[in-house]
């Protein structure tokens, strides 16, 4: 999976999405001041940003697997505890944190619900466990247009409709599979408005997640009319795009 890419390159694929998103994320997960809180598959920190303004440089800690999004995220946060790690095998003690997240993670988790038993591992008695993940299956993500191009030049059900956590109740079913009692599902959407169709084209053509793992392997002439059909689908300037994820909460 394309996520061992360079810090600016993904900012530019989702970081723009992901920042509003995590301001929603951190109001539905109840973060308050007082607490002690990981970020599961922090990427280059959209997510520790919000935490760390709400709770405090010390109160915050983060872990990725990326290297590269690990090095540049102690880069920008020098002071927050960031490890590499996977979310399967967190390295923190048990009863850590009193609320522990993974935004846009848990999809591209190796196994989701033994990610979700590690983040509850970690989490005190009483604390909260929250995932959130765009509705693919819904097509209601950033990425939808792309992925409906694809369907027009090339039929054949290349998409992440089929992941995990995206379609409605998965990630709650994942949350129940992990151990946790009545976990609550909400939808969080954010709109992101960009000058033109180049802004929200040029970064899926970096290289980041299936997308960039998708384009990568087409050539000249398929990336020509891919372009193309996203073209058609997508307007030409002042763009609002918007994106619904599913958002889980559990309780420890």
């Amino acid at each position: 999976m394309g996520f061992e890419v360079a810090a600016d390159a993904y900012d530019r694929f989702m970081g723009r999405y992901s920042r509003p998103l995590a301001e929603e994320f951190v109001r539905a997960a109840g973060v308050a001041d007082g607490q002690r809180a990981l970020d599961v598959g922090c990427g280059p920190g959209a997510l520790t940003t919000v935490l760390v303004r709400e709770l405090g440089v010390e109160a915050v800690c983060a872990v990725d697997p990326s290297e590269s999004f690990v090095t540049a995220f102690a880069e920008r946060f020098p002071a927050v505890d960031v490890r590499r790690g996977a979310a399967e095998a967190l390295p923190y003690g048990d009863n850590t944190f009193d609320v522990a997240m993974a935004q846009l993670v848990v999809p591209f988790m190796a196994d989701p619900v033994a990610g979700l038993r590690e983040m509850a591992r970690v989490t005190r008695p009483g604390g909260v466990v929250a995932a959130c993940a765009w509705d693919h299956a819904g097509e209601r993500t950033p990425l939808t247009a792309y992925w409906r191009a694809v369907e027009r030049v090339a039929p054949g059900g290349a998409g992440e409709a089929n992941i995990p956590g995206c379609r409605r109740g998965h990630l709650a079913e994942l949350f129940a599979q992990a151990g946790f009692e009545d976990p609550v599902e909400s939808e969080l959407t954010i709109r992101v408005p960009l000058p033109t169709f180049e802004d929200w084209w040029e970064p899926m053509t970096n290289g980041t997640g299936p997308v960039g793992d998708h384009y990568a392997r087409l050539d000249e002439e398929q990336r020509a009319a891919l372009r193309a059909a996203a073209a058609e689908l997508v307007p030409a300037s002042n763009l609002e795009i918007t994106g619904t994820t599913w958002c889980v909460l559990g309780r420890v």
